[in-house]
């Protein structure tokens, strides 16, 4: 039987707060004045799906429009799906908290090959038939429009095409509105599915699985006259300000503030899916950008921002936006982030922006470890380069850098791979400095996976000789000390491959492994498990000489080149003692025997400091040329030919000859148009800004360590907030202090905290009204002014009820903290009359020893005398309602006791009290409900 919303969130589930909508920036549009309802979804947990920032930006964007209301859903976490599947509830959006049937449309990021099973997962939870067929014969009001935008969804949604109404191809900000309008009119006009699926199919961007078909030779052709034969990939325009609002009460993974400065890289790794699906790109306005970050953090209260981009050092207004932010937010304790960067634009300026009080993580992706893999897959880094910027890095402060890596890219050979530990060993001993410890490196190495639209495409590697390599690299990176290395796992990225290249008969294997149980979930409990489950799910669909070809390295485009690189190494060994095999250029970097084999040790023997790594150039090896066969392959129709995201197919097989010969093509946003077919009417052109100039650097935050004023807070815990954590709570208080501009003071040391101390933690899912916390400030504030601008940036589930001033001498209240009263709501299992109540509590009132077993935290086994920790205890009589007032039936009584609370874990707890009752009754009981009454403090 279906129960309400607030019945499926209880205590019980982990993290509740992540499904209660209330979050700060949060949309409660009224339900009966939209036409058009919305359903925005991204199929992962909620500490992923809330901080992605493009689910906040058309969030926001479709909330703007008039006569459009748009909720949000998540993934739910297994306790709540089993919770749902158990009760027969449907599932829900977080904000109407009505089931996602009732809305028109729902869309779905999807932004991993892997991640669909999480589609049809949320389907089946909200009672929604999977596939487009299913809900075919359906009308909008009963049935909503189901769609998927994102990454790959943009770039081959064949794999998915059985479970969408529709796509969204590209960037959605412009795209969205016009599709809210045409479903409002179709709605109006009272148009069929199909009809109103059709009107949508004419907007540029939008595909209609159901209205193409899938050839024989593989290749999707439209299934009627009036659909466009190619669909077009969307281009807008960043909009950093609608970056700024929802902020959630718990912790997300990127709990902080986020505004995207560029969009698109013309970069031209070869590689690299993102960089090609998103061109041209387009540079924000820096005064935009410190607007909207300096606005956001006050509207926030985020103490950290992040800008975003593909290539963000790529933002050539970096270092000047940067600063002038740090400098004006200096002190108010403000750090930023940013993701993987370049780290041959990585500079002093940028290590300032960077460093600080709370110096953030430092990325770099060299991704291959020799100069001629870099040159093959167009990286466009020297050695110099990479050196510079990582010493650069360890000169500014910074102890521990992070570098991405890639194996099984075209071309590799064993040199290339053991390049890679042989660079990282370089970079060691580069950085050193005298009373310094030496520079630590994580780093991850990631398999190579074809993408569609990509020079790449055509090329794939086999799991054994990813496990191979793998194997390398372990026995080298054993030797290097101050070094952690993570490996992915090559069975994802072997069927990261099979799907992300897959056509229209990869549906049925992405919903049969969902029905064995690969939702994303099952990747991080069990691999074997999950993998199982796609191995399963492929063989009942047929398709296993398939898989197989992937995993087997289906189309190895370099295999000319490899061998030559073979015949060469096999050469030097040749001329050289059977130990001493170098790489090139005279380096004591050896390999010992033959690197080919698995089972052959591959070692780095110690080297110099001035030792160099590995730099192969282009002239070493002869230039490979396409031979017929392949250039014959290359034309084969793909699964994804009818997405046009403007890059010229012929262009991507000629950067292909290109990576074959190892040669560069430059960046088009700073040289010349590598011609790759993107610029024009329909798509644009780059929009690169010249730079402004960088402020003078003001310094690093400082904080205030005076003490001028405390003050203690007497506040509510109620309703929805009753389901946030502790360390939640304490983050709200912070960010409500923020953006009141409440002089908070901060810690001193190495990362400065605003002493701002909640008296005692509440148990998930109590109510109170009777918590303390307490603030110290900077300069002397008037108490009823403080309350006020406290009050404004609090939710109205956290009422303050009182403030005072405390003696700055005084201890704290935690310190102070002895006893707290409580109201708790308990049942008997069995009938029990008011008077058995009675005695029930003065039996325990009159006992002296009631012994509870607990463990200390270091496993030892205590007893405790509960009857020493109660100094008040009586049963409730029930409060009848008042003139007027309908009598309300709950079940069970109300106790009140007051009992320690101490905050070095001498408390008597609400479920000693159900102990205690068990004791002297002899029956079951039940703790229906918790109610703090008050915190009392020592005189």
């Amino acid at each position: 039987m279906a129960i309400t919303v607030e019945e499926i969130l209880t205590p019980d589930i982990n993290r509740p707060a992540r499904y209660l909508g209330n979050e700060l920036g949060a949309v409660h549009k009224p339900w009966e004045e939209a036409d058009v309802r919305w359903v925005l979804t991204y199929p992962e947990v909620y500490e992923v799906g809330a901080s992605n920032l493009g689910h906040i930006i058309l969030y926001n964007i479709l909330n703007s429009q008039p006569r459009q209301l748009c909720d949000r859903a998540y993934l739910p976490a297994p306790d709540l799906a089993a919770k749902l599947r158990s009760t027969q509830t449907p599932l829900f959006a977080v904000e109407n908290r009505r089931p996602l049937k009732d809305f028109d449309i729902i869309g779905f990021s999807l932004s991993y090959e892997l991640g669909a099973t999480n589609i049809l997962e949320m389907l089946d939870l909200a009672g929604i038939p999977l596939t487009w067929k299913d809900r075919a014969e359906f009308d909008i009001s009963e049935i909503p429009l189901i769609f998927a935008g994102g990454q790959t969804a943009t770039s081959n949604p064949e794999p998915y095409a059985d479970f969408l109404d529709f796509v969204d191809l590209g960037d959605g900000e412009e795209l969205l509105p016009e599709i809210g309008l045409v479903i409002e009119e179709g709605k109006a006009a009272g148009l069929s599915r199909e009809a109103l699926l059709l009107d949508l199919a004419q907007i540029p961007g939008v595909y209609v699985p159901q209205f193409y078909d899938m050839t024989e030779d593989g290749s999707v052709k439209p299934n009627r006259p009036d659909v466009p034969k190619r669909i077009l990939r969307r281009v807008a325009t960043p909009m950093p300000a609608y970056a700024i609002g929802l902020v959630p009460y718990i912790q997300t993974v990127h709990d902080r503030l986020k505004i995207e400065v560029r969009r698109g890289c013309t970069r031209g790794c070869r590689f690299c899916q993102p960089g090609m699906l998103t061109r041209p790109a387009r540079d924000v306005e820096p005064e935009q950008v410190v607007e909207a970050i300096e606005q956001g953090m006050r509207a926030t209260g985020y103490n950290e921002f992040s800008l975003l981009s593909l290539s963000c050092s790529d933002y050539l207004a970096l270092p000047a936006v940067g600063m002038e932010i740090k400098n004006r937010l200096k002190d108010q304790n403000i750090s930023l982030s940013l993701p993987s960067q370049r780290v041959d634009r990585f500079d002093e300026n940028i290590a300032n922006i960077l460093g600080g009080n709370r110096q953030s993580g430092l990325t770099f992706a060299p991704e291959a470890g020799t100069q001629r893999m870099r040159d093959i897959v167009n990286k466009g880094l020297t050695n110099e380069e990479l050196l510079r910027g990582v010493k650069t890095a360890f000169e500014q402060g910074w102890e521990k850098v992070k570098l991405y890596f890639m194996i099984g890219l075209p071309g590799e050979t064993d040199v290339d791979v053991l390049g890679i530990a042989e660079t990282v060993r370089w970079l060691q001993q580069e950085c050193r400095a005298k009373g310094r410890k030496t520079l630590k490196f994580n780093i991850t190495v990631s398999n190579f996976t074809p993408k569609p639209h990509t020079p790449f495409q055509w090329h794939s590697v086999s799991t054994s000789e990813f496990k191979r390599k793998q194997e390398l690299l372990k026995q080298v990176f054993g030797q290097i000390r101050g070094v952690k290395v993570n490996y992915t796992d090559v069975r994802i990225s072997a069927m990261e491959d099979f799907v992300g290249r897959g056509d229209r008969r990869l549906s049925a294997v992405v919903r049969r492994a969902w029905e064995l149980g690969a939702g994303m979930d099952a990747w991080m409990e069990s691999l074997d498990r999950a993998f199982g489950a796609w191995e399963n799910a492929i063989a009942s669909s047929g398709l296993t000489w398939k898989y197989r070809q992937v995993e087997s390295g289906e189309w190895n485009v370099m295999t000319g080149v490899e061998e030559l690189q073979v015949e060469r190494l096999k050469v030097e060994s040749s001329e050289q003692p059977a130990n001493l095999q170098p790489t090139n250029l005279g380096q004591k970097a050896t390999l010992r025997e033959q690197p080919s084999n698995l089972g052959q040790k591959a070692t780095l023997r110690e080297q110099p400091s001035t030792l160099q790594p590995s730099t192969l150039q282009p002239s070493t090896l002869q230039p490979s040329t396409l031979q017929p066969s392949t250039l014959n392959a290359l034309d084969a129709p793909l699964p994804w030919d009818h997405i046009d995201t403007g890059i010229d197919k012929n262009w991507l097989k000629e950067d292909l000859q290109r990576a074959l010969d190892a040669a560069t093509v430059p960046d088009c946003s700073f040289d010349g148009c590598s011609h790759c077919g993107v610029c024009g009417i329909d798509f644009g052109h780059n929009v690169v800004i010249e730079p402004p100039q960088i402020p003078q650097f003001a310094g690093h935050f400082k904080p205030n360590t005076n003490k001028d004023q405390r003050l203690r807070v007497w506040f509510g815990k109620l309703g929805d907030m009753t389901l946030l954590g502790h360390l939640d709570l304490a983050s709200l208080f912070e960010r409500a202090v923020r953006r009141a501009s409440l002089p908070i003071r901060y810690s001193g040391g190495f990362r400065a905290n605003a002493r701002i101390m909640i008296a005692n933690a509440l148990p998930l899912g109590a109510s109170s009204s009777g918590e303390i916390v307490e603030f110290e400030l900077t300069e002397k504030i008037p108490v009823e002014e403080f309350r006020e601008r406290l009050v404004s940036e609090l939710p109205k589930e956290i009422p303050v009820y009182g403030v005072e001033a405390v003696d700055l001498k005084q201890p704290a209240g935690t310190q102070l903290l002895e006893k707290a009263e409580y109201l708790i709501r308990v049942e008997v299992m069995s009938s029990a009359s008011w008077e058995e109540w009675q005695g029930w509590i003065e039996a325990i009132k009159g006992s002296k020893e009631i012994w509870w077993e607990r463990f200390t935290k270091s496993g030892k086994k205590q007893l405790v005398n509960l009857c020493d920790r109660l100094f008040e205890f009586e049963v409730m009589e029930p409060q009848k309602p008042k003139d007027g007032e309908e009598e309300v039936a709950e079940s069970g009584v109300v106790l009140r006791y007051v009992g320690s609370c101490l905050n070095d874990g001498t408390m008597l707890r609400p479920e000693h009290i159900i102990y205690m009752l068990d004791q002297v009754a002899q029956q079951e009981f039940r703790l229906l409900h918790v109610h703090r009454q008050r915190l009392i403090l020592r005189n």
